[in-house]
């Protein structure tokens, strides 16, 4: 008989798996369901890193098994990104390591970085993978709230000494999921700061850092000087290039945290195909013009839906990064409340805040990752089909 293991009981079930269960059943009951509820870009690949896979899965010495660490020309691409982008200089030998996409190198990131019964600092609401991995790694998370009244940002202040003297680990991700919200570098060095002083690595999720609008540029935690003593940053292609079933990312920054990493790493997976790794770097050497002209799709989906929202009295700050709008839910409703409210009455899923942490009740998260006619299909349905009462 399996006894399933306190560590496993402790985890809920993947947000999202249980959101497509639901559509699922609701499609086979003749439901016509248009999805705000999942980040995953409807955008095509551009066409010239799809070009460069097709030509290296010709070549059979790509089927060999791949360097744990990442084959060199990707490695080499990430170091010329930030190089380019942010003016840091990254060893590609030893600071910069290949993922199977950000998820991935995150969740392997914290069992590399902790022991059991060790506090991990995380946002709330956030990404709910960190929450799970730290129970899947025996450590203790502890809720950093992001409130709007500090635009989404934590308060290191207002975190009790006793938790922070048993954090190891501590996780930012701005642009942030679900909230958009952004920081600016003033930002990440009190966070490097905080960490340094309380001996505690802090990991910056950059999932979203290349979607961004109307002049908007994220920083990367790395430019605080001094960053890599104490950060590890990750990256992710799959928003930026709509790359997200190609699993490929990347983790920079701090040497011996990377390298705890890959102990982990390669023992438990032997990196991603090399074919994937050599046209995520022809990704990110090339020019950019394809990550603005998806970034404008977004602007003009985002611009849509706020004013959608608006004539239906609900109001939203506008953001400056990712693909999500977080909105607040109308008075009288909880978050799970109004998403089904939305979903009988429209045929549209969003996702309730109250699902990526106690502090994201009161909201509910869109995702403009749907293609443009679906999305405008979702607004004409929440302007003439939701009716919200006081």
């Amino acid at each position: 008989m399996f006894i399933k293991p306190k560590r496993v009981k402790n985890v809920p079930p993947y947000l999202f798996n249980e959101i497509n269960k639901k559509k699922q059943n609701l499609i086979e009951q003749g439901v016509e369901i248009i999805d705000l509820g999942i980040g995953c870009p409807d955008l095509p690949t551009p066409q010239h890193i799809v070009d460069r896979l097709i030509e290296e899965m010709k070549d059979p010495d790509n089927f060999k098994y791949p360097g744990y660490s990442g084959c060199l020309e990707f490695r080499k691409a990430v170091a010329q990104f930030y190089k380019d982008r942010f003016n840091v200089d990254l060893d590609p030998e030893t600071e910069i390591l290949a993922l199977i996409g950000s998820k991935e190198g995150i969740s392997h990131f914290i069992t590399a970085s902790i022991d059991p019964g060790d506090v991990v600092l995380l946002p709330d609401p956030g990404y709910p993978t960190y929450r799970t991995a730290t129970y899947l790694a025996n450590g203790i998370p502890y809720s950093m709230a992001l409130l709007k009244e500090n635009g989404y940002l934590p308060d290191f202040t207002s975190i009790p000494l006793q938790e922070v003297e048993k954090a190891k680990l501590m996780f930012l991700n701005y642009p942030g999921n679900p909230t958009a919200a952004t920081a600016d570098l003033a930002f990440f060095q009190g966070a490097v700061d905080f960490a340094r002083r309380n001996q505690m690595v802090v990991a910056h999720d950059a999932a979203y850092q290349m979607v961004t609008f109307n002049g908007y540029t994220a920083p990367s935690i790395l430019q605080v000087e001094g960053a890599k003593e104490i950060a590890v940053e990750f990256g992710s292609l799959s928003k930026t290039y709509s790359m997200t079933g190609w699993r490929i990312g990347y983790a920079v920054g701090n040497k011996e945290a990377l390298q705890s990493l890959s102990v982990v790493k390669s023992n438990m997976d032997t990196s991603q195909f090399l074919p994937i790794q050599k046209a995520a770097a022809t990704a990110l050497v090339s020019e950019q013009y394809c990550v603005e002209d998806y970034n404008q799709i977004y602007i003009e989906r985002m611009e849509g839906m706020l004013a959608a929202l608006r004539e239906i009295g609900i109001e939203s700050d506008t953001p400056k990064g990712s693909f999500f709008i977080w909105a607040s839910v109308p008075k009288g409703y909880t978050s799970s409340e109004f998403a089904t409210k939305l979903l009988e009455e429209a045929g549209v899923i969003v996702t309730p805040g109250g699902a990526f942490g106690e502090y994201g009740e009161g909201y509910f998260r869109i995702s403009l990752s749907v293609p443009t006619e679906r999305l405008y299909e979702a607004i004409h349905r929440i302007k003439t089909k939701v009716t919200i009462t006081d």
